[in-house]
């Protein structure tokens, strides 16, 4: 199948695919708006980004500029291109046939919103080297970065803003723990921007978290529940606090909008941020005046259960080949399997390989050993693994006065918390 050469001389032959399939993004611009040439035929005023799978690199880098200069027209070429490694799933490969991993449409069946793939693939986007897709890993970064971390946040600050302040942005009289917190804020900012022009998109998008963590401390830090509580001055600090607060999840709904641009949309709407003022700042910017008057906040994400995820790894299992899920009736032939894993397990540790890749290959090993008959079970065998030690996750870190801390330069930025009142 393919496309006909349109020669006497080559009748029954069909032209080359890659040579063929990218002219399609020019034919396709072409059905789209009448004015495609100002586009394609306009390299002076126009950048080229291309995005693909490393495989599909040579058919752009070289076939397809090649067919464009061979026509001697004055082509927009190909500016930057962004060639990813591979994406795997639960430690093997996606495969349509063998039923193997989630593809688009049943990951509309499965009834998790779209936000939360779009946020756990780019975050594990393989930009350097493959990356794996799992079940367990897209549960830890809904219940832990999305919502102990960026919903636990803003749902804070909207939500006291609400009950305390009856909706209302109030005026931002800044102390010098605002101004570092802010700066912190401009300097998570900046990474945003240069890992996007970089196109590291997952390293942009770690940047969006690393502002709401930081967020969380400062609410923590200040505590306004306590003062609203107190004296006159100590309510006027707990709404200038809110409401820096309830600006930076504004400048959230807008940095998160290229790559959750439904929660994005959901959060604006739960401030009731004017179109005029979803902007792209390079820094801190308060969107939200004194006197505006925000919407009714509600979570954006919800718990994913262990159930959920361990139904998930069933129905979309397929049907594995591998030997860790072969049946094996033979002890011999089984633990020589289990010999062969553990190897694999360790070879994996030591070249240092992806996290999720080694837990999905530890698994597998353990389901065979569960296979052994239970006297044979406690009885170590090659391919046995030591036992982790002490959890390696990193404690969270105290909430410090910011003002201690060593306080960022922001020369850029100082003149955007003068128009705060």
């Amino acid at each position: 199948w393919g496309t006909p050469v349109p020669h006497e001389d080559y009748k029954g032959k069909v032209f080359y695919v890659w040579f063929d399939a990218p002219i399609g993004y020019i034919s396709i611009t072409a059905n789209y708006m009448k004015e495609w040439e100002l586009w394609w035929k306009n390299p002076d005023n126009v950048t080229l980004h291309q995005f693909m799978a490393k495989d599909n690199v040579p058919f752009h880098s070289v076939i397809f500029p090649a067919s464009l200069m061979a026509t001697g027209d004055n082509w927009t070429m190909v500016n930057t291109m962004d060639g990813i490694d591979w994406l795997q799933y639960e430690g093997t490969k996606f495969s349509k046939s063998r039923g193997t991993g989630v593809f688009g449409d049943q990951a509309i069946e499965t009834g998790i919103p779209c936000d939360i793939f779009r946020c756990y693939l780019l975050l594990n986007r393989p930009e350097t080297s493959d990356t794996n897709f799992t079940w367990d890993g897209l549960a830890q970064t809904n219940n832990n970065i999305l919502l102990n971390n960026l919903g636990n946040f803003v749902l804070r600050a909207l939500t006291f803003c609400k009950n305390s302040f009856g909706s209302e942005i109030r005026k931002m009289a800044l102390n010098a723990d605002d101004e570092h917190f802010i700066a912190l804020v401009n300097g998570h900012l900046a990474s945003y921007f240069k890992n996007f022009d970089e196109r590291m998109m997952s390293r942009a998008f770690e940047s969006i978290f690393a502002i709401s963590k930081i967020g969380n401390q400062y609410l923590q830090y200040n505590a306004p529940w306590v003062l609203t509580k107190g004296s006159e001055a100590d309510k006027l600090r707990a709404g200038s606090v809110i409401s820096v607060a309830t600006n930076v999840a504004a400048l959230l709904s807008v940095i998160i909008s290229p790559f959750m641009p439904t929660m994005s949309k959901v959060l604006q709407e739960q401030m009731n941020m004017p179109a005029d003022k979803l902007l792209f700042t390079e820094c801190f910017v308060p969107l939200l005046k004194p006197g505006h008057i925000i919407g009714t906040p509600f979570p954006l994400f919800s718990k994913m259960e262990d159930a959920s995820v361990a139904a998930f790894k069933t129905k979309f299992s397929g049907q594995d080949s591998s030997s860790a899920n072969a049946p094996v009736t033979d002890v011999e032939s089984l633990q020589r399997e289990i010999e062969k894993q553990g190897n694999k397990v360790r070879e994996l540790k030591a070249s240092k390989a992806n996290p999720d890749e080694i837990k999905a290959e530890v698994a597998k090993l353990l389901d065979l050993k569960k296979k052994l008959p239970a006297e044979l079970q406690q009885k170590p065998s090659n391919g046995k693994t030591k036992p982790s030690a002490k959890s390696q996750a990193k404690p969270q870190p105290k909430v410090q006065n910011p003002s201690k801390a060593k306080k960022e330069k922001s020369t850029d930025c100082d003149s955007a918390l003068i128009p705060l009142l």
